[in-house]
């Protein structure tokens, strides 16, 4: 029997979304600052329909004990959706599964120490890839606003102006690992031996 060809897998294109992608009426929105939006009374309002939702002081505590209503309140802007409810891509999990969550833990507060961590970054909001790029932190990062320091100021209330402390790094540190053990639940401790991902030649 003649052996038959493998099809070619169709391109997909990326999603079009960005940090101020809105559907509000779908409940999804953004609550990040615009010119419009910058003053008291609509601080923390949706850019775009003006609805709130989110308790502001309530979050900005930075209390990990609480983080259900934090995630909660992530979840309504539409760009924290989408790295909720997005498909973890199969090498972020194989490297979160050799990791374990030991490892993850500390490649974690590497990450955050390393881009996001001091003040007045001139590449802020560059600083994490958007595609996931095989490492389930940067969908973490994404998820809970921990990805750049203009996300962090608007949903943590932490200034962009000042370097993070070692307790908000930690804090931000506990978010991003309830995270990737809810996305990708039964890691082991200490790691496990995962084969890399072979490649069918076309």
């Amino acid at each position: 029997m003649a052996k038959q060809p493998k099809l070619a897998k169709p391109k997909l294109e990326p999603l079009k979304i960005k940090c101020t992608s809105t559907d509000c009426d779908n409940g999804l929105h953004c609550f990040k600052a615009s010119r419009k939006t910058k003053s008291a009374t609509e601080h923390g309002a949706c850019r775009e329909c003006g609805v709130k939702l989110v308790d502001w002081p309530r979050v900005h505590e930075n209390n990990s004990t609480d983080a259900l209503y934090t995630f909660a309140a992530l979840k309504n802007e539409l760009i924290r959706h989408h790295f909720w409810h997005i498909e973890v891509d199969l090498k972020a999990v194989n490297y979160a599964r050799r990791k374990g969550v030991s490892g993850l833990k500390t490649a974690v507060r590497s990450r955050l120490r390393a881009s996001v961590s001091r003040a007045n970054n001139p590449y802020d909001g560059r600083q994490t890839p958007m595609d996931g790029s095989g490492n389930p932190i940067h969908y973490a990062q994404h998820a809970t606003a921990s990805c750049c320091r203009t996300c962090m100021e608007y949903w943590h209330g932490i200034p962009r102006t000042k370097d993070l402390t070692d307790d908000q790094i930690e804090y931000l540190a506990e978010l991003i690992m309830l995270y990737v053990r809810e996305r990708i639940p039964g890691l082991k401790e200490n790691g496990e031996h995962v084969p890399p991902i072979r490649h069918a030649r076309q």
